[in-house]
């Protein structure tokens, strides 16, 4: 089913086999015309625009997924399953639960608990637990620490809620030691789970929760080192 209902480009050879994956789609045209060489447009349905270039010699696709689970649900479903893609590496932004973590820190999600309901489709007797896929994690950690980068690696919460009426749900979250809260790094994991895929989410700290953040200006065309540190481990996988 190529084009999808949401994705545009015509041949699986339009998009590569990794793809990163900011929720503004904005930031993806800001990542192409930046870091990419010999870009080309190939998504602009909903203007959730899509781009394939080169990185240091290596075919490299930056797509935008829009905001929540459901939305990145969907486009990471159509490119694993429709386009062959095989990794999807989400450069996004969270905000600080865990009180060390600072405007601009980067946080590896190794794992991410949700409030959704995005499991309930699989049947499973249990609690899923998404994860990352290691062998990409292990990359971009690696990378971090060999420039220095204020990073940390460990859960954050995917919330279906952005504007939540119970104010003090952030602290069990917090009394289970997880890092930030965003909203979509556990359906791009489930989805990566369910098709035999790769998925790693790299996020920069945007907001404390309840005290300082930054503004949109910066939440797309700023983050620069979280890009960098994208590109360099999207051509070592």
């Amino acid at each position: 089913m190529i084009p999808t209902p949401h994705i545009g480009a015509k041949s699986q050879n339009e998009i590569a086999k990794t793809v990163l994956m900011p929720g503004d789609p904005l930031r993806a045209k800001f990542i192409a015309e930046n870091f990419l060489q010999d870009i080309t447009q190939y998504n602009s349905v909903r203007n959730m625009l899509g781009y394939t270039g080169t990185y240091k010699g290596t075919k490299i696709s930056v797509q935008g997924s829009g905001m929540g689970m459901p939305s990145i649900g969907i486009y990471s479903y159509e490119l694993y399953s429709f386009y062959g893609v095989e990794n999807i590496i989400r450069v996004g932004t969270a905000g600080a639960i865990a009180p060390f973590l600072k405007i601009r820190d980067i946080v590896l999600a190794a794992g991410a608990c949700t409030n959704s309901n995005f499991a309930v489709q699989y049947g499973l007797q249990g609690t899923f637990a998404p994860i990352a896929t290691y062998r990409i994690l292990e990359k971009a950690a690696a990378f971090a620490k060999e420039k220095g980068l204020d990073y940390s690696v460990g859960n954050v919460l995917s919330s279906d809620i952005f504007y939540n009426d119970d104010k003090t749900a952030i602290e069990g979250w917090h009394k289970m030691g997880v890092l930030a809260v965003e909203m979509e790094a556990a359906a791009l994991y489930m989805n990566a789970a369910r098709l035999g895929k790769g998925a790693m989410c790299i996020m920069t700290i945007s907001d404390i929760i309840g005290g300082a953040e930054t503004d949109a200006a910066e939440r797309e065309q700023g983050f620069k080192d979280m890009m960098h540190l994208a590109l360099e481990t999207a051509v070592s996988i």
